[in-house]
């Protein structure tokens, strides 16, 4: 068996409301909370990137993963759209302040929304194979939105650690399954600072078609149905659309409630689905099963079934557990410090 063996989660206190990002450009902010059911989003400020979001759920994780010493871990990936160097990788930064020993493979990972989950997966496969003992899997983003774009109502930030293993587990990897298409529904091009998008393409061609094609695979794979599941866990880019695909699949909106966190998360890109399941975690009991499936424009899907085990309850208060990182001792900012604090805006020295 391989699987979780610590798990943890890290989310910026700044806020920023929707109707603070809709006064500026005169938009229409019940249509962005009734449309794409989001309210708020988090906001990392000045000194926070995905570096330092990695190192916090990256610690969070080892402190539930009880004896695990960090230099076995073996592998560090770290899945983003928003690493701080074009040319310098992020996960030698968090490897070291993690204490890891230098005999290991690290990588930055990126495929949209979906590099947290590609590095899973990727950890999975090598604990699995014997090759390394413990695997450290993060997804984490400070996402981009142009000023004035749809996307600047959701673009927020967060990461999620996973340390993947073959012993006393927190939670079994029981299934995997990816699927991928050549889907150019959203894209960043090299020296441009904002992605664009393709609109409502990005809907029923890209996010809907590649999330059904990884859950229905793997309910196939699994002869499992969503009845079989206690939670469920889907990328989040608003509030709408993983509730709309639940509905799609036969899931209940009270199976995936836990992980559901856009409304007042935002979307964390990279983190979404992670960060979904972390407070998923967060609340489940042994033997629960839970389905994930993350999803990266480009398209691709990450699909997982993962079981709870009897250890859940010895660890998930070892460390902060994600619904109060996502609920207690915000900070609410205006459009002004949001946009100095995520550069919109630059001083003239």
């Amino acid at each position: 068996m391989v699987g979780i063996v610590g798990y943890g989660a890290h989310i910026p206190r700044h806020r920023i409301k929707v109707e603070e990002i809709a006064k500026v450009w005169g938009a229409d902010a019940p249509s962005y909370k009734k449309g794409l059911m989001l309210t708020q989003k988090s906001v990392p400020p000045p000194d926070v990137d995905t570096i330092t979001l990695s190192v916090e759920a990256a610690k969070n994780a080892l402190k539930r993963a009880g004896n695990v010493n960090p230099a076995d871990i073996g592998a560090v990936y770290i899945g983003s759209e928003s690493h701080p160097y074009a040319v310098k990788p992020s996960g030698t930064v968090v490897a070291d302040a993690l204490g890891a020993c230098p005999s290991l493979h690290v990588a930055d990972f990126e495929f949209a929304c979906k590099a947290g989950s590609e590095a899973m997966f990727v950890c999975l496969g090598l604990v699995k194979s014997g090759y390394i003992k413990y695997g450290l899997a993060i997804g984490g983003d400070t996402s981009q939105g142009a000023p004035g774009d749809a996307l600047e109502y959701s673009t927020a930030a967060g990461a999620a650690a996973f340390i993947m293993g073959s012993d006393n587990l927190i939670a079994e990897a029981v299934h995997t399954y990816s699927f991928t298409t050549d889907t150019p529904d959203f894209w960043r091009r090299e020296y441009e600072h904002y992605p664009q998008h393709g609109g409502r393409f990005t809907g029923e061609p890209a996010y809907f078609r590649t999330t059904m094609g990884a859950a229905n695979g793997i309910l196939e794979m699994s002869g499992m149905k969503p009845q079989d599941f206690k939670w469920a866990v889907f990328h989040q880019p608003n509030g709408k659309f993983p509730l709309r695909v639940a509905k799609m699949l036969g899931f209940t909106k009270e199976q995936i409630e836990p992980g559901w966190l856009s409304p007042r998360l935002g979307n964390t890109y990279s983190g979404a689905s992670p960060i979904g399941l972390t407070a998923t975690l967060d609340v489940a009991k042994p033997g629960d099963m839970i389905l994930m499936v993350s999803y990266g424009s480009g398209a691709g899907s990450d699909a997982f079934v993962w079981k709870v085990t009897d250890r859940i309850d010895e660890v998930r208060d070892k460390a902060v557990r994600t619904a109060k990182l996502l609920d207690e001792n915000l900070t609410f900012v205006d459009y002004g410090t949001y946009a100095k604090f995520r550069h919109k805006i630059l001083k003239n020295n």
